[in-house]
């Protein structure tokens, strides 16, 4: 029973990190090309704002609802402890990406206006995009294996 609860609230984590991932790729990301500089501008300072407080939680406690699943899991539930350790390694991906790619974009992006545009902006926003992308196939691919752990 106690594997179970802590399988739910890894699950429950883990989706709302891929949720979080998920819903601005599929409201903004796929088309932030569109957008003009100022309005690109605005939608990444407001984005931050909403989401990185939520984040700075959210990725942590789901990597640490693992650590019971793993240790409960381990010796007596193999394919429970191995995907939900591919899990986790996936959970991780996404945090060095956002950490060490995506975090300092965002902070670069903070600093400019319209005025203050630099050369390279685009090749910025379509790096922060394409490195987005890992983030989503990450953080679902770890929600689809923790949610496989718990069902074999």
């Amino acid at each position: 029973m106690p594997l179970k609860i802590c399988e739910v609230v890894s699950i429950f984590l883990s989706a709302s990190v891929a949720g979080m991932f998920f819903g601005p790729w599929i409201a903004l990301t796929r088309s932030i090309g569109a957008f003009t500089p100022e309005i690109f501008i605005v939608i990444v300072r407001r984005m931050n704002r909403n989401m990185a407080p939520v984040m700075a939680v959210l990725i942590p406690a789901s990597l640490l609802s693992m650590v019971p699943v793993l240790l409960l899991s381990h010796g007596a539930r193999p394919w429970t402890f191995y995907l939900t350790l591919s899990g986790f390694a996936l959970i991780v991906v996404s945090l060095l990406v956002t950490v060490i790619v995506e975090v300092p974009i965002v902070k670069q992006i903070e600093t400019w206006t319209a005025s203050t545009l630099p050369g390279n902006w685009q090749i910025l926003r379509d790096r922060w995009g394409t490195f987005h992308v890992i983030r989503v196939a990450a953080g679902v691919m770890c929600l689809v294996l923790l949610l496989a752990g718990a069902i074999l």
